[in-house]
């Protein structure tokens, strides 16, 4: 008997080696420690007009966080947001999700807002993915992205927040599925360093930091088992469904197959007027939103998608949707790839 459980001990020890170096190999320890995240501070960041004029620009039109954070009427043409209610948030309405995912309230209500939270939580919330409470958010929110925003804009854009009207919104938790509520705990990286801003010596440095503001990456770029497929950024094809149809994300890099036949001021009307000549956008894409930047930032944007390298991938939203062997979705013009 004795040396049967030293045997057995023996090999539970060695199970246990093993399955502690499969998770360190795969999918690390994270999903079960919890995200990494930083203390934060009870300071108040200085509310300066010109901080609020910036937030306000970078909430309303490069980021467009209005557009997830605000109701709408989606019964009604046109998806309008509801009125009176810019940023009290709501259920996000799309479909094929890993389960509920709620886009918060974030004006200064009390009890459905965030009125009881610091400015740097808040902060942390935008840039690190994390609530006040140190619980991940789902990457829809686009924090990756985020990440690269400079500490004035993220205090920008905070002094904006602070500044909406409180709203009474009492919205369901986000309700994530086993396993996904634990594997995005990985995601979460905390800043630790100041984050400059942003090179603005060329206008493709400059497009640049907006693309990455703007959350272009996520819509426009194809993705497998929730990754992006990097050899093909920004070449369209992810696929995004809900109330507005079936949509895929456009090509939107210089290949014939994307958007190379554009030019500067074609590019500028169809981000204004949310059509590329006769042909109207789906609502989905908040071109609304994005009408409000400036003709240069516009320009600067354009000028970046011109150096991304041309990803060759054919996508129309007004064919049939049929497989796509190069991103592996389903999507208009996909077996012609």
């Amino acid at each position: 008997m004795g040396k049967f459980l030293k045997f057995f001990t023996i090999a539970v020890i060695c199970l246990v080696i093993v399955l502690a170096l499969a998770v360190s190999a795969t999918i690390g320890w994270r999903p079960f420690l919890g995200p990494r995240t930083r203390p934060v501070t009870s300071h108040t960041f200085e509310r300066t007009p010109a901080r609020l004029a910036r937030g306000a620009y970078i909430f309303n039109s490069v980021s467009a966080c209005a557009d997830c954070h605000t109701p709408h009427d989606w019964a009604k043409p046109e998806q309008p947001p509801v009125p009176g209610a810019l940023g009290s948030g709501e259920v996000m309405p799309l479909n094929d999700l890993p389960g509920k995912i709620v886009a918060s309230n974030l004006t200064s209500d009390r009890e459905t807002g965030l009125g009881e939270w610091s400015d740097d939580e808040i902060a942390r919330a935008i840039r690190e993915g994390v609530d006040r409470n140190g619980r991940t958010l789902f990457p829809i929110m686009p924090y990756e992205h985020y990440r690269h925003m400079s500490d004035e804009d993220v205090v920008s854009v905070v002094v904006f927040i602070r500044s909406l009207p409180p709203s009474r919104n009492q919205l369901p938790e986000t309700e994530i599925i086993f396993p996904v509520k634990y594997l995005i705990r990985s995601v979460p990286q905390p800043i630790t360093e100041p984050v400059a801003p942003p090179d603005s010596s060329t206008p493709i440095k400059r497009g640049d930091y907006l693309v990455r503001l703007g959350g272009c990456h996520d819509c426009h770029t194809p993705a497998k088992r929730g990754q992006a497929i990097k050899s093909m950024d920004l070449g369209g094809g992810f696929i995004l469904d809900g109330p507005f149809g079936r949509v895929a994300g456009s090509n939107i890099t210089s290949d014939p197959s994307g958007i190379g036949y554009y030019d500067e001021q074609l590019f500028r009307d169809v981000m204004r007027t949310g059509y590329v000549r006769a042909r109207k956008l789906n609502e989905i894409m908040p071109w609304v939103y994005f009408r409000g930047m400036t003709d240069q930032d516009l320009s600067d944007i354009f000028a970046y998608l011109r150096s991304v390298p041309p990803v060759k991938h054919r996508v129309d939203n007004t064919e049939t949707p049929t497989m796509c062997t190069k991103c592996g979705a389903k999507h208009g013009l996909g077996d012609k790839n």
